[in-house]
């Protein structure tokens, strides 16, 4: 199939286009120019079997094959096509203008053939993944916990969502540990993010948790300088569990939806939280520090309890870039899955199967409940191997025994090359996973 259909091109490319009879494979495309003609180039991209990951990986080819600023494309219903265009045409870069080449990027999309509604949701999808993606892929000179909470204050509030950024004082009084403990060795002091979607009519209501360390250095058990590079992004699942509400604030979904991002810089400095620390989280769990670059699980307790004990929601998911061991046992492109409860677990693969944002269920193991037991506090943060086991299973005393799940992205939050729709960098994975989780939810 064409990107653009014989039917709407000119009589002559019509003809031209007839004569050539271009099978690029699935993903791929072929090129033929015109010169001195319109259009003056025909890309032909080849969608496989019509899935929605086949057009997602031909919207990214046809994207990066558009040497020029623009193009126009007959998408006929769907989103998915629309989604890798705008996915795989995605650049982050802070290069001057004389550094930037002589090739003109993409700047303009012309789209025939497309449906209001399909338009409508590949846009909303499409801009919040970006979104997260920018959030993630930010300096962390410029992304302290503040500047953070003020994205989102900034982009979802005109949505209709409730956005409030909670400060040390309110952090203080309210007893968030974990939260304070993580951001004290910082001059940017930690926030705590709630955003509350509430449409009239809400059916349900969902927490999401995302974590948001804006940096880590490891901490005192200081991080080795090649590991630290991309440690920027280790707020990667706040950013996808904002990006996943303001999908459903625009697209109106018909739920409640609560996004807690527990946000601070992991640093080092004479303030800095020590091995040995006993930390009391928000609800009074107390937890042992044995490594203070196990991090993440310690500000996630406290929003998760905090989530349990005053919101009380139906369901509970967290998404973090938590531990190495996930990152080891499924490599880049994988999630690893969490939790107790087997329905939840079939709909969130399912959710992430139908967007290319897969997931894999890990064991939840009490036989390795003892591990992170501790001689002086309810629990320590650092119980080893399995680690990515032991990360979920500290967690779980914090979900109040609400339906919950835990989402390990350290590996495919991040992408070293370009693949598919995925851009050097941050990929915003989990963002329309959660999306599609939560729409189906609803139903159709």
């Amino acid at each position: 199939m064409s990107a653009l259909p014989a039917a709407l091109l000119p009589a002559d490319a019509r003809e031209e286009l007839s004569r050539w009879d271009p099978h690029p494979a699935p993903g791929e495309v072929e090129v033929l120019a015109r010169p001195g003609s319109a259009p003056a180039r025909i890309v032909v991209v080849g969608i496989g079997d019509g899935s929605g990951s086949e057009l997602r990986a031909a919207g990214a080819a046809l994207a990066r094959s558009a040497t020029g600023a623009r193009l126009t494309v007959a998408i006929e219903g769907s989103s998915a096509l629309l989604e890798g265009i705008a996915l795989g045409s995605y650049r982050f870069d802070r290069k001057s203008s004389q550094s930037r080449g002589s090739t003109p990027q993409l700047r303009e999309v012309r789209l025939l053939g497309i449906g209001e509604e399909a338009l409508r949701r590949g846009q909303a999808v499409s801009a919040a993944v970006l979104w997260a993606r920018d959030l993630t892929n930010t300096p962390a000179m410029l992304k302290t916990p503040d500047w953070l909470a003020r994205q989102a204050v900034d982009v979802l509030t005109p949505l209709g969502v409730d956005v409030e950024a909670r400060d040390v004082e309110w952090l203080a009084a309210n007893r968030f540990g974990g939260v304070l403990a993580v951001g004290a060795g910082s001059d940017a002091p930690p926030r705590f993010i709630e955003a509350r979607w509430r449409p009239r009519r809400a059916s349900g209501h969902v927490v999401l948790v995302g974590k948001g360390i804006t940096f880590d250095t490891g901490g005192l058990n200081i991080k080795p300088g090649s590991n630290m590079r991309l440690m920027h992004t280790d707020m990667a699942g706040g950013a996808a569990a904002l990006g996943a509400l303001r999908i459903a604030a625009e697209l109106a979904l018909p739920t409640a939806v609560t996004v807690l991002v527990p946000a601070a810089q992991n640093s080092v400095s004479g303030s800095a939280m020590r091995p040995s620390d006993v930390i009391r989280h928000y609800g009074g769990r107390t937890s042992e520090v044995l490594n203070t670059d196990a991090e993440g699980r310690l500000v996630l307790a406290d929003a998760l309890a905090y989530a349990a004990a005053r919101l009380k929601p139906d369901v509970m998911i967290d998404i973090a870039t938590l531990t190495g061991a996930a990152k080891v046992a499924l490599g880049l492109r994988t999630g690893g899955l969490f939790t107790d409860d087997d329905d939840l677990a079939r709909a969130l693969a399912d959710a992430g199967a139908a967007v290319d944002e897969p997931l894999w269920r890990l064991p939840l193991l009490q036989e390795y409940a003892p591990l992170i037991e501790s001689d002086v506090a309810d629990g320590n943060n650092a119980a080893g191997n399995p680690g990515a086991t032991t990360a979920a299973l500290f967690l779980r005393p914090f979900t109040g025994g609400l339906p919950w799940a835990h989402l390990d992205i350290a590996g495919p939050g991040r992408s070293p090359d370009e693949s598919g729709f995925l851009t050097q960098g941050a990929t915003g994975f989990g963002v329309r996973l959660l999306w599609q989780w939560l729409s189906a939810r609803v139903g159709p």
